[in-house]
């Protein structure tokens, strides 16, 4: 009878393990998908910074462009005003 009762509580403890292993594993696959998840949001902010970061660059280089046209623009028509003065005086 002693027999008995000890491969019962054995196959108790048996099942009881056996239900942790699958809660385990279930839990195991839930982190997986979280991680592939955060991972493929990592991928895609990253995508979304470097196409800002290009639309960043090419806004500044229009602007770095404009600003020395306008330089340029001013020092003729101050070169154009000197030229005008020294010509009356």
């Amino acid at each position: 009878m002693e027999h008995t009762d000890e491969m019962s509580q054995l196959r108790q403890r048996v099942r009881v393990l056996e239900e942790r292993i699958q809660g385990l594993r279930a839990s195991r696959r839930i982190l997986m998908n979280l991680l592939a998840a955060q991972e493929r949001e990592k991928r895609s902010r990253i995508q979304r910074l470097e196409q800002e970061n290009v639309r960043l660059q090419q806004r500044n280089s229009r602007f770095a462009r404009e600003v020395l046209d306008r330089n340029i623009r001013i020092i003729r028509l101050q070169e154009s005003v000197r030229r005008s003065e020294e010509e009356i005086g």
